[in-house]
């Protein structure tokens, strides 16, 4: 791993744009709050969070991080991914969306072949405030393109789309004769087909269940990238999506630690009962709790600097443009997965153990406090943490930095 990483805020640019920054971080905060009251009830019903959009929507925070030549905010992705991680601890779901569609609306920018149709598409969404989701798992391919007339129409099924009921556009990549196609298109043309399949046990709002395409129409227009050979090296800054996405995962998980570590807290304040060897008359006056909450609270805090750190960097990286080599981006990535692997620990700690802090009594089902473990386990299995392990692993020992891929 390279040498510690001292984070350094980037400067606002003016006093509008921090008063802008400032507004988004407040609208985020209350948004979060007002989440967290219904969080339980939210879990119970699983249904695609359509007025949660909405809400992050009419809030300005799905262009946060577009131009403000555009009239987006202009907000770094140290700030973005810190709002992903705001908006978790009230819903888990919610951030994970949010942080998605930051990933999934900026890769055209620095992917797309042609700048100037990046633009168009970015400034489409700023106008329109559009949702983006994405279809392009590795480990689930069957998406097929074939010419017709003068278009082309996509087939096939995707067992997992985030965001499948609540995108209005969608990354998609599909093999066209052989070769690999990279489109973006919107949902609301006929042929797309969202399922209502999913039922994990956690992530329960992030409308993560199968999409279909049925002869769905797809146009010259649509592609952001030339046809490429199914092992034809990417260019290098167009593989930044990995790390970006790896962090959007760190700060959604701490930041449902977060909240679950809050939730506990006010239990312990208003509800739990003092045990009866404690000696004391409030049980928020236990030393052992008090303790424990010390632990918890220090770790978190600690995930949370090095998620920050690793946001710096790969930022740094990313901002080289084209110029970036294969080794700056595999180590800017590296420092992403040393926080994925901190955070994944330390987000299951958090989310166990604060049932130590409340007692018995708050494994209520009424009270849902079990949502915050449910989330994080289910979504830290997307990639398994000990193959991230393998990779700080094998740089730290042998210098090599992993391969390209849509997991590394």
């Amino acid at each position: 791993m390279s040498n510690v990483h001292f984070l350094r805020e980037p400067e606002p640019a003016n006093t509008e744009q921090e008063e802008k920054r400032q507004h988004l971080f407040a609208q985020a905060t209350e948004l979060s709050s007002q989440f967290a009251q219904r969080g339980a009830e939210l879990d119970r019903l699983g249904l695609p969070p359509r007025d949660e959009i909405e809400a992050l929507r009419q809030a300005g925070l799905l262009t946060a991080l577009h131009a403000q030549e555009i009239g987006g905010a202009g907000l770094s992705w140290l700030d973005g991914l810190r709002l992903v991680r705001i908006i978790s601890r009230g819903e888990s779901s919610i951030g994970q969306l949010l942080g998605y569609h930051y990933v999934n609306s900026q890769y055209v920018y620095w992917a797309t072949a042609d700048g100037r149709q990046a633009w168009v598409l970015g400034a489409e969404t700023v106008e329109r405030q559009l949702y983006w989701g994405a279809a392009v798992n590795p480990r689930d391919p069957g998406l097929v393109l074939e010419r017709r007339g003068g278009h082309y129409v996509l087939n096939g099924r995707k067992t997992f789309s985030t965001g499948a009921h609540v995108s209005d556009r969608i990354n998609v990549n599909a093999t066209l004769e052989g070769k690999i196609a990279n489109f973006v298109v919107p949902t609301d043309r006929p042929g797309y087909v969202a399922h209502d399949d999913w039922d994990n046990i956690g992530q329960r709002l992030s409308d993560s269940g199968s999409v279909e395409f049925r002869d769905f129409p797809v146009y010259e227009r649509d592609f952001i990238l030339p046809l490429a050979e199914p092992f034809d090296p990417p260019q290098v800054q167009a593989t930044f999506n990995t790390p970006l996405i790896q962090l959007v995962f760190v700060n959604f998980y701490l930041g449902t630690a977060e909240g679950a570590l809050a939730a506990a807290i006010d239990y312990v304040r208003t509800t739990t009962r003092p045990w009866i060897t404690s000696g004391v008359a409030r049980a928020s006056d236990d030393p052992y709790i008090l303790e424990r909450v010390g632990e918890l609270q220090a770790a978190l805090k600690a995930s949370v600097a090095l998620a920050d750190a690793a946001a710096g960097v790969v930022e740094a990286a990313l901002s080289k443009g084209r110029s970036v080599t294969e080794r700056e981006r595999g180590e800017a990535a590296l420092e992403a997965y040393a926080a994925k692997i901190n955070a994944t620990h330390v987000a299951l700690d958090v989310t166990t153990k604060v049932f130590e802090l409340m007692g018995a009594r708050a494994t209520a089902a009424h009270h849902g406090f079990d949502r915050y473990w449910r989330n994080v386990r289910t979504h830290t299995l997307h990639d398994p943490v000990f193959y991230k392990a393998r990779e700080v692993g094998d740089f730290a020992l042998n210098g090599r930095i992993p391969p390209v891929s849509l997991y590394s």
